[in-house]
């Protein structure tokens, strides 16, 4: 008998895997940095627009999600309704991005960690540790994987709902703490406030709030193995705005009232240097002492949940990309508790060699395997708006009724529309200043949008072999499977 996916993830863990996905170290750590560019409106600002854009994206995905839930939904839906070939370059692309993530997550575990163990030379034993842990993670069950998720998104959900609840209590005064620093509006008037930087601080700043929003699509990829999918999708993403609005725009908002974006320590967002973490900033004005080591162990739960999840969807994409002939056969086969363990021993391996480029310092190689899946992430959205904007047409065309739809996204067309162009914007724009140079730095150009050709390469090479053609509204294929 042919093996399955288990559709063993629970409601509970679909909804903290959608907040695990969006809670990390873009929060934590380098959100200090928004509001030192871009000052406390121009960092809200940013929030409060990539976080509709998402939202918009988020009940796109949960439309097709609910309709067909299967792993690899980025890829199984490009190729459907846009292009096979559309749908290939999705697919590979989605896997590198987050194997080499997981190689991201595993260093910036290390750099946590030296907070309080430094080993020097051999502090990548503890990436290998950590590495080692969330395999086992993933190749017990999904099940495994789910909970282990569920308790990581716990610890940061209950960290973000204390950081609110005491920067609340200080900015109405109940709470003093130790510190001197005005609290309040004041820090909304200071020097070139609200707003700093104008509109290129705009921009940089969206870059980096949409890098910390990436992750939140993980639930579509988890959709092939939860359980009732057409009720748990749904009710999951209904969750996604209160959760953008709680644990993002009311933080960043507690962090502006709190500390001015003029200090210095903002800027440096490092996760080897988590005393200046905005988080870590605000418990010390509180007057909480122990506020480093107590962020560091977040910051280092949060890091091991993105690996977690990380190497959770690749596996699923490489696993996809295999059974619908993409990827050699081998990465199709599922042990006896429907896990996909050539396509985990396979991206594990992938992501070894990415973190060992840290052990000899190749700093050069690194960066550019950093830009490299940076930009995947935004390719993977856009695949969503197009996707699901051709889905919904060719479903009407074809005389279906959208009442009929598990879930339906109540923002179509306005909502994919938005999210394309505003996500095609930000990638195209991330390094736009380059280009008003005296002199092009087209080395630094080529690192950051590198990522763009590689995906139309991996395309058109491709459609130019198996001649794939763009699907036409009337013949797309509606009907629903099983996973398997």
């Amino acid at each position: 008998m042919q093996n399955k996916l288990k559709r063993d993830l629970k409601a509970r863990h679909l909804t903290m895997i959608a907040i695990g996905g969006s809670i990390g170290t873009g929060l934590f750590v380098a959100s200090g940095a928004t509001i030192a560019q871009a000052g406390p409106a121009g960092s809200l600002l940013s929030y409060a627009i990539i976080g509709v854009m998402v939202y918009f994206l988020m009940t796109s995905l949960g439309e097709l999600a609910a309709y067909l839930p299967v792993s690899g939904t980025f890829a199984t839906y490009g190729s459907k309704y846009v292009d096979e070939s559309f749908g290939f370059a999705i697919g590979w692309n989605y896997w590198y991005n987050w194997a080499i993530t997981v190689a991201v997550d595993l260093v910036a575990a290390q750099l946590v960690i030296s907070y309080w163990f430094d080993f020097g030379a051999y502090s990548w034993l503890w990436s290998l540790l950590f590495l080692v842990i969330i395999f086992f993670l993933n190749v017990i069950s999904v099940k495994g994987f789910g909970e282990a998720e569920f308790w990581f998104s716990l610890i940061k959900v209950i960290t973000v709902v204390v950081f609110i609840a005491v920067g609340l209590l200080m900015i109405v005064g109940i709470l003093h703490g130790g510190s001197d620093t005005a609290i309040g509006w004041h820090n909304w008037n200071i020097g070139d406030a609200p707003f700093v930087g104008g509109f290129s601080s705009m921009i940089g700043v969206a870059m980096i709030v949409g890098f910390s929003f990436q992750g939140t699509e993980l639930i579509g990829i988890a959709a092939g193995e939860s359980k009732d999918p057409e009720k748990n999708i749904p009710k999951s993403m209904r969750q996604v705005f209160w959760r953008i609005l709680l644990f993002y725009i009311f933080a960043i908002f507690v962090i502006s009232l709190i500390i001015p974006y003029t200090d210095p320590r903002l800027l440096r967002n490092d996760e080897a240097d988590i005393s200046v973490s905005p988080f870590t900033l605000v418990f010390e004005h509180a007057g909480l002492l122990s506020a480093a080591a107590i962020m560091n162990a977040v910051v280092l739960t949060s890091v091991l949940s993105a690996g977690n999840s990380g190497l959770y969807a690749s596996t699923r994409m490489l696993y996809a990309l295999a059974k619908e002939g993409k990827a050699p056969k081998i990465f199709g086969r599922l042990s006896k508790s429907g896990i996909p363990t050539m396509s985990l021993i396979a991206t594990t391996i992938v992501a070894m060699l990415c973190f060992l480029t840290s052990m000899f310092k190749d700093q050069q190689v690194y960066l550019w395997l950093l830009n490299l899946s940076g930009m995947t992430g935004f390719i993977a959205w856009l695949g969503i708006a197009i996707s699901h904007y051709r889905f919904r047409k060719g479903y009407i065309k074809q005389g279906y009724d959208v009442n009929k739809l598990p879930y339906r996204s109540s923002f179509f067309p306005f909502g994919p529309i938005f999210a394309f162009i505003l996500c095609l914007l930000i990638t195209l724009g991330q390094n736009y200043e380059a280009f008003l140079q005296d002199t092009i730095d087209w080395y630094g150009v080529l690192a950051t949008y590198i990522g763009l050709p590689l995906f139309f390469f991996i395309m058109i090479i491709y459609k130019f072999i198996k001649k794939t053609k763009w699907v036409k509204y009337q013949d797309m294929d509606f009907s629903r499977i099983d996973e398997n």
